[in-house]
């Protein structure tokens, strides 16, 4: 009996050793609280109460002071503290199609507050940039100075000079990217906040316009975007952006553009094995045959046949089925395109994958491949080998998302997780002193980036842990943003819904989601709140002296079985004029007019204003 025993405990080393029948389950769950909490580290400007991230604080509060204009807010891209527009742009349209794509598997992960609020972050910044119809601010620091200097965000002493293109300087990639992201926002918003949905299509609209019209490189323009966010074209974001407008408004006239152009700018004739925030065919092509496989292609069928062979193409690639033509992979299993960041290319490739995979699903569909037909369960299984691969099952066992599990980077290369918080070091740390005292320390930094996506390992899943090495430590929102999405999808198939906890440095409740008021963290109402609700819209946008401005229509509607009477509305950041309400004797606050002094049960109320510029906030101060 003995020797059996000694001959199993043996048995069960040796599969140890190989890894052979011990199957790594991973916390999905967890890993997509993780990384929302990484947007809120990469925020710009004046931070909010329920800020989870308490390493940080309040930072670029003169972003664009120096053009006369407000740039504050958004977010700083990777490692370092410039706010580069396209990769900006990118990261708010991936956060915006996976809250559209998986929203029942992020809702049920009660995670929708969060991934709303991290897109707001941008939009809110992209409606500032939007200065004029044909202007828009695409960066805000500049990359060569800051690179010079190893400084926390708040410390920040480089240069905050803010670039644009207009007209004569035009920059149709980036405008095109930010009406993507505008236009794909709109959607995600619209089920809660229709007012805001509506706003961030009306800049959608005019930014494609602008960037259709005036075409041109952003990077030619915007002091040197070159050197770090080099464009390689832009016709396949206007492509993108005409796609995400169709999708948005179901205007003929975005399905025809990309049907019309589809040959010129490239759309049905490039076969591509990769998608990043520079190159968007391959989300084009997917995001089209979606159309397609709803069966509302109507005339255009036959050229969007042509963008889902395309589509077919990319998917075979990465399931290694394209009769040779496929994307190449590490010998532990992991896509690789690139040296730098090149677990960017992975998370967007599990993402795209993940989508095909409903949209064929849903149409009872399947892959057509060289190698013959295959089943929509076979991207899904790809997109989780990779993400499996980022949480920890690799050649290295060991997670490439920060924060995740029991081994992940400690020495990212990260200006403001390398040093010590403001809040515990009051002191002000300078350009060369951060170079001297902590990014040339051996200790682990100071502060854990959660859900920071670093660049990961090299094509031979080899990975050096050191803040010195960029191409690997370094994590970007570009590389994140299509985490959420990925992540929500894999806990709903292998996970157990509501079995893990938010992590101990997130002790508020987390953020949900309302239509009462655009500028605030959203929040479900609560049961015991006041029975009012609130549907915004704009009903009409107009341009004077290259100002825009927004006629707002808000109606109010009584919701409970109750009148309600002596209703007062506090109406902030009102700048225009209004109509329907009563102004009182205290500032901000209104009333219902004389003639409708209750409002009934089923009832409504309707007032209007107009102003250019962000929406006002609306709140309740009182009731009877």
């Amino acid at each position: 009996m003995r020797n059996i025993n000694i001959s199993l405990c043996m048995l069960l080393v040796v599969m140890v050793h190989l890894g052979a029948s011990v199957p790594l389950s991973f916390n999905y769950g967890d890993a997509l609280d993780k990384s929302l909490m990484f947007f809120e580290a990469q925020r710009s400007g004046k931070l909010p109460l329920q800020q989870r991230v308490k390493w940080r604080g309040d930072s670029g509060l003169n972003d664009g002071l120096q053009q006369g204009v407000n740039l504050v807010g958004g977010y700083y891209d990777a490692g370092d503290n410039v706010k580069f527009g396209l990769p900006m742009a990118y990261t708010v349209t991936m956060l915006a199609w996976g809250a559209i794509e998986f929203r029942k598997e992020i809702t049920d992960l009660d995670q929708m507050g969060h991934t709303l609020w991290a897109i707001k972050w941008g939009t809110d910044y992209f409606i500032k940039a939007h200065t004029q119809f044909n202007v828009l601010w695409g960066q805000v620091g500049d990359g060569a100075s800051d690179h010079y200097c190893w400084e926390r965000a708040e410390d920040m002493t480089t240069s905050r000079t803010a670039y644009k293109i207009d007209e004569a300087h035009p920059g149709s990639d980036l405008a095109g990217e930010t009406a993507a992201a505008l236009a794909a926002a709109s959607i995600a918003f619209k089920p809660y906040n229709s007012s805001y949905s509506s706003l961030l299509l009306v800049h959608a609209k005019q930014l494609f316009t602008f960037a259709d019209k005036f075409r041109g490189l952003y990077d030619e323009y915007v002091f040197g975007a070159e050197k770090f966010y080099s464009s390689s074209g832009f016709s396949d974001e206007l492509l993108w952006a005409a796609a995400w407008l169709f999708h948005a408004t179901d205007d003929e006239y975005y399905l025809n553009y990309v049907v019309d152009n589809a040959v010129y700018m490239g759309g049905t004739g490039w076969a591509v094995k990769e998608f990043s925030w520079d190159n968007k065919y391959a989300g084009v092509q997917i995001l089209l045959s979606k159309v397609l496989l709803e069966g509302k292609a109507g005339p255009y069928a036959s050229t969007l046949k042509q963008y889902q062979a395309k589509a077919d193409y990319y998917a075979c690639a990465c399931l290694q089925k394209n009769d040779g033509y496929d994307v190449r992979k590490t010998p532990g299993g992991l896509v690789y395109v690139r040296e730098w960041n090149n677990l960017q290319y992975v998370s967007s490739a599990a993402f795209l994958s993940a989508v095909y995979a409903n949209y064929l699903s849903s149409a009872r569909a399947q892959l057509n491949c060289p190698e013959g037909q295959i089943q929509p369960q076979e991207l899904i299984n790809f997109a989780k080998s990779q993400a499996d691969y980022i949480l920890g099952k690799n050649p290295k066992e060991m997670s490439y998302l920060i924060g995740y599990g029991s081994k992940y980077p400690h020495h990212v290369h990260h200006r403001g997780a390398s040093i010590a918080s403001i809040f515990s070091l009051h002191s002000e740390v300078g350009c060369v002193e951060g170079f001297e005292t902590w990014y040339s320390r051996p200790e682990p930094n100071p502060n854990v980036l959660f859900g920071g996506l670093v660049g990961g390992p090299d094509k031979n899943d080899d990975f050096s842990d050191e803040r010195s090495n960029y191409e690997q430590t370094e994590p970007t929102t570009s590389g994140s943003a299509p985490l959420v999405g990925i992540f929500a999808k894999l806990q709903s198939l292998y996970g157990n819904t509501g079995s893990y906890q938010y992590h101990k440095e997130s002790p508020v409740s987390k953020p949900k989601i309302t239509s009462t008021n655009l500028h605030q963290t959203p929040t479900y109402k609560t049961l015991g709140g006041p029975p009012v609700e609130f549907l915004h819209s704009i009903t009409r946008s107009w341009t004077v002296s290259k100002s825009t401005y927004y006629r707002h229509k808000v109606v109010i509607k009584n919701t409970s079985q109750k009148p309600i009477t002596d209703l007062k509305l506090v109406i902030d950041n009102l700048s225009g004029t209004l109509w329907g309400l009563t102004p009182t004797k205290e500032k901000n606050t209104y009333e219902l007019p004389q003639w409708l002094k209750v409002l009934e049960p089923g009832t409504k109320c309707t007032f209007v204003y107009v102003q250019g510029g962000p929406q006002a906030k609306i709140s309740i101060q009182s009731f009877h």
